[in-house]
């Protein structure tokens, strides 16, 4: 028998590991929306965020190609963030998420569905 990779068995388990880890989401909608940010703008937005956090996602998502991070040498230096053409090709799946998430009602009302049978097993 054949060993199955997790990429093999779901072949988009790598793009929900790039997109969706836990800080990356809203980093990726904060610049997909509001467009380029200075990191403390992004950290009011995303506001239980810790600065250490935010600062490693931001590399990482700069070292995948979704962000673009530029250097101004002013006094005092500026910093600012902004989502990729590679970043912003996600759009159209963020957009589709913002519409499923019309469904959440119903993932709630299943979930108290099945407590509510939970306690009666």
């Amino acid at each position: 028998m054949t060993e199955t990779t997790p990429e093999l068995a779901c072949p988009i388990a790598p793009v929900v590991d790039i997109v969706f880890s836990r800080w990356t989401t809203p980093i990726l909608w904060a610049l997909n929306e509001f467009g380029r940010q200075r990191f403390v703008e992004l950290e009011r937005r995303i506001a239980t965020i810790t600065p250490k956090v935010l600062t490693q996602r931001l590399r990482q998502l700069e070292r995948d190609g979704l962000v673009v991070r530029t250097y101004h040498a002013e006094v005092p230096p500026r910093v600012e963030y902004e989502i990729s053409e590679l970043g912003r090709s996600l759009g159209p799946l963020f957009a589709s998420l913002a519409e499923w998430s019309g469904n959440l009602g119903q993932v709630e009302a299943a979930r108290r569905s099945y407590d509510e049978r939970g306690s009666a097993r």
